[in-house]
């Protein structure tokens, strides 16, 4: 695939078995999530143990080639900021994030912090986190190193990245990429189950009618740090985001509406199945920003398909970005989405 790296997130609660993972389309799986307790690194996400985990490494074994890393945090895991917070706190992290690396035979460690000097999430935060998270990164690159030398071997560190400004604000972004391999920005969720107003959430470019974030902009903004672009890694959304009660101007776009559409399922299995115009819903396209939406007259639904996707394979060649990175894999069990990038970043 000329070194693009196509790196999927793998929910451990999700609705997956070991057979349904198309490991050799694959170059990386970060496996989400474990989380801080105590400022240790445990095998819990959700106010649960990890159930999943172990099968890690039979998915590994289908494709020798394949990196596995443990991504510990995800939207709402507290921990972050206590653990980061002295030089005591980050060396007990980074010990028993390597630690338990080795435990379940992961080839790496992603980071998703969500996000220093935040508490948009509910979980605590300081305006120390920015210098904080930098140091924590460091800690942790060191003692994969110490590890790695140990082994004969590189562990990779990696982080996920919010795709604002709000993220560059609240960290050392120049800094913080010397500690690692790539950086996953999570240019999804640009709108969400807070916005009143209908949007895309993952798109290309900027929207005439509905301006302000794009992918493109947000890509920009991290090469702005220095960073190069093959360490930047494109996010790309398999599920959707979804209104109800929105008005009919321009297809229901940048319309006023309720989020959330009543816990309509949005993964793309769903969507393709009875969505995409199907039971009354007509997709629609955005040439400004590449992307598509669905509407029915009430519900509003932006989502990835494989048009805005093609056009998203083309932009990572042409700007040189690293690869893609996606959320979630089981959410697209035709198996669609993942072949369109595979295809794309192989030719």
């Amino acid at each position: 695939m000329d070194g693009y790296k196509i790196i999927a997130y793998l929910a451990d609660w999700a609705d997956w078995k070991v057979q349904d993972v198309d490991a050799k389309k694959l170059t990386h799986i970060n496996y989400a999530f474990a989380t801080i307790e105590d400022g240790r690194v445990v095998a819990k996400v959700l106010d649960r143990n990890l159930g999943k985990i172990h099968l890690s490494k039979e998915i590994k074994a289908q494709n020798p080639h394949l990196k596995t890393l443990i991504s510990i945090g995800g939207w709402g895991a507290d921990g972050f900021s206590d653990a980061a917070l002295t030089e005591d706190s980050r060396e007990l992290f980074a010990d028993t994030a390597v630690e338990f690396m080795k435990e379940y035979d992961f080839d790496g460690v992603d980071i998703d912090w969500e996000y220093p000097c935040s508490s948009a999430a509910g979980i605590v935060s300081r305006p120390e986190d920015k210098v904080n998270f930098t140091l924590m990164l460091k800690q942790l690159r060191q003692r994969l190193d110490e590890e790695g030398k140990r082994d004969n071997r590189h562990y990779l560190l990696t982080i996920a990245a919010g795709a604002g400004q709000y993220f560059i604000d609240g960290t050392e972004m120049g800094k913080v990429q010397e500690y690692l391999d790539f950086i996953n920005i999570m240019t999804y969720d640009f709108a969400t189950g807070v916005d009143k107003r209908t949007g895309h959430h993952t798109h290309l470019y900027e929207s005439k009618i509905t301006p302000g974030s794009s992918s493109d902009k947000s890509m920009r903004l991290f090469m702005a740090q220095g960073i190069p672009a093959s360490k930047l890694v494109l996010g790309v959304a398999f599920y959707g985001r979804a209104w109800s009660g929105v008005s009919g101007g321009n297809n229901g776009l940048g319309q006023e509406g309720v989020p959330g559409a009543g816990g309509l399922d949005t993964s793309y299995t769903n969507l393709s199945a009875n969505l995409i115009n199907k039971n009354g819903f007509t997709r629609y396209w955005d040439e400004d920003a590449k992307a598509p939406y669905l509407y029915n007259g009430d519900i509003f639904i932006s989502y990835d398909d494989e048009e805005s996707i093609g056009y998203k394979v083309d932009y990572i060649k042409k700007t040189g970005l690293g690869g893609v990175m996606f959320w979630e894999y089981s959410s697209d069990k035709t198996g669609t989405l993942l072949q369109k990038l595979y295809d794309g970043l192989r030719s």
